[in-house]
Formats: C-alpha cells, structure tokens, sequence
C-alpha cells in the first residue's frame, strides 16, 4: 500500500521499538539476547481485551488485529481519547490503522452515574471516563463499546502512554518538527510555535505535539485534532531518526538505555507464549512510510451530547460496514480500492472527504489536550 501514515505517532512505535530491537540480530548474538531480555522485561503485561482471538504464537502470520489505546495518566486516573485498530495483512508486509474518532457517535454500555440506565448513545470518549477504576470498569467498557461498534476481533491490545514516550527525546537532546502553520500554545507561558522546521527540546516538543485547537486547515483535513495526530508522526519519525544518528540500533548499552525509557510507558496483552520482541521480530521488516492510515467514514453533525462525528444512514454506514468487514476477513487493499475517500493521502496534507466539511466540538470529556 501506498501512503504515509498520519495515525498518532505512538501508535508507530510499538513496531519503532521493535525494529530497533532486531537491528543487532545479524550481530553478536551477546547483544541480540541482552536486548531480548531487556525488552520483554521493560514492557508490563496487562489483560485488556479479555477474550482475544486465537493465533499461533509458533509461527506467526497474519492476518492479525490489534487494539491500541492511548492513555493519558494524571492524578491517580487514567482516562484515553485516542483508540486506534491496526491491521496486519497475511503475509505481514502491509499496515492499515483505522483511528477511530474521539467525538465518534456511539452506543455506550455503560455511561456511569448520571444516566438512568446503563446504556446511552454518546460520543466515543465517554466510555473511557464513567470511572476512575481503569482496570475494572473504565477499560472493559471501552473495549465492549468498540466491540459493539465494529464486531473486530482482536489478536492482541496495547495501552500507551504517549506523553510518557517523550522522555526519549532527552536520549537525543533535540528533535526536528515542522508546524505548517504559527501555533500558540495554549499552556504555560503560551509560546509561539513559528511556521516552519526548527529543532525542539523535550519540553517544547512534548507541548506543541499536545496542541489541538490550534490547527485551522480543515480544508485539507489537518484541523483540530487531526492537526495534533500529524503533528505527533512527525515527531516519531524524527526521534527515531535521531536515535539512528546516534548508534541506539546498534550499541548495546545505547539499546538499553532505550529500553528502559519505555518501561512503565507501554502496556501490552498477549496471547500465552508470545513476547515482546518475539513479536517486533515477525513485525520488523514493516516499512511505517507505507502505512496506510484510514478515517471512519462520517460527518460532522449536532447530536444531543454536542457536535459528534455521525455515521450517517446510507453510503456511509454501508462503507464503514465494509470496513469492519474487512479488517476482519483480511481484505483491506479491496475497502481503500472501493472506498479511496476514507484514505488519508500522501503529504503534509491528508486530503478530508466533501462529507466531512465542518469540524466537531473540540470540547470533551477526556482529560488529553
């Protein structure tokens, strides 16, 4: 598949991480086993999806399906906005990552106090704030609300916690990134982002890659929050460039260190028998460039909870229908053939669908900026 990827950029480096892992693996195999160790040793288990569906962990192949959650951890809550299902093909060369909307309209299990039953039509980011029990409430729902939505089973899941994984960037001291438009921040000392490429800090990166209401070009479809997504690819695809620069692919004591920048950042659940880095090596040849990134097909609409992104009766629930379908068959290169207005383009500026002119209500319920 053709197309840069403008999903989160977190969302990039669960195969980042791994592909650095296996770089040594034509080396010393002292270095392959001390990275082996440390990876699996750094990322935390966790059981997000309950049930998964079967795979085997012997010899891996696609196609496979993988939930990942954003999380956003302050003050003893975990609350996450951003939830991305990732699809692998057969053979493992080609990504699909469908974000599904925060503002998204859905049915919701469980909408926590407030509600006379247990059930409401809501936006999609309410799942993840009934409750300030993460595991036992707050998560479940979550994942049975998308459940419900799409029908997709999943092979494995993640949690990352994306402002954590800006501590990397003091491994490297700086970071390219390129605004393409003047960004004030909306915290701190409010400083202004200038248009344009410079290099930035952990502290000024990890502020402007948090902007969301400062992007305007909903023309071009990088307005508000897919402003940020973008705005966060370019800030992996730069780290990464600079841990390369430096030799963290191929230094042991540099890998390490890596390694242990991710611990507590990065949550995964597996199936029995399979690692960490057991699945960075089958996912290591995985070009992120040529990761193809989808929208839900939807539109912008007032709803009783505010301004939502709408899964509208006809073409586009006939669409998004098809979508669900064929990440669950494996016939995703058939959707994006069918369907080419759901893809984000190549560039800086992911093309938007006519349908989806407009822009929902920045205002939610979810504690990320």
């Amino acid at each position: 598949m053709a197309g840069k990827s403008g999903a989160p950029w977190w969302a990039h480096m669960m195969l980042y991480a791994g592909g650095l892992t296996m770089v040594v693996a034509g080396g010393a195999a002292a270095v392959a086993q001390i990275g082996y160790n440390t990876a699996n040793g750094a990322v935390e288990n966790e059981d997000i999806l309950g049930d998964r569906a079967e795979m085997d962990v012997e010899n891996i192949s696609g196609p496979l399906n993988i939930l990942v959650l954003g999380v956003d951890k302050q003050g003893g809550s975990t609350r996450s906005d951003t939830m991305i299902m990732v699809h692998v093909n057969k053979d493992l060369t080609d990504v699909s990552m469908v974000s599904l909307p925060r503002d998204l309209y859905v049915e919701i299990p469980d909408c926590g106090p407030g509600y006379s039953g247990n059930t409401c039509m809501n936006k999609l980011n309410h799942a993840a704030s009934i409750s300030d029990d993460w595991e036992g409430e707050t998560l479940p729902n979550v994942v049975e609300t998308i459940d419900n939505l799409t029908g997709v089973e999943f092979h494995m899941g993640a949690t990352v916690d994306f402002n954590g994984f800006m501590d990397l960037v003091d491994l490297v001291g700086e970071i390219e990134l390129c605004p393409w438009q003047e960004i004030q921040s909306i915290h701190g000392d409010k400083r202004v982002f200038p248009e344009g490429c410079a290099m930035y800090d952990k502290e000024e990166s990890l502020d402007l890659i948090r902007q969301r209401y400062g992007w305007t070009d909903w023309e071009s479809g990088l307005g508000g929050d897919y402003g940020r997504q973008a705005m966060q690819q370019q800030a992996i695809k730069s780290l990464i460039k600079e841990l390369k620069a430096d030799g963290y692919h191929k230094d042991v004591g540099k890998l390490t260190d890596l390694f242990e920048g991710l611990q507590g950042k990065l949550t995964l659940d597996l199936p029995d028998g399979l690692t960490a880095v057991d699945l960075a090596m089958n996912l290591r040849d995985l070009n992120p460039e040529d990761i193809t990134s989808i929208r839900v097909p939807a539109t912008s609409q007032e709803t009783e909870v505010g301004s939502s992104e709408v899964i509208m009766e006809g073409e586009q629930q006939i669409a998004a229908d098809a979508l669900w379908s064929a990440l669950q068959t494996d016939t995703m290169d058939q959707w994006i053939a069918q369907y080419p207005e759901w893809v984000k383009q190549t560039g800086n500026a992911a093309t938007t669908p006519p349908e989806t002119e407009g822009t929902a209500d920045e205002t939610s319920t979810g504690t990320t900026d």
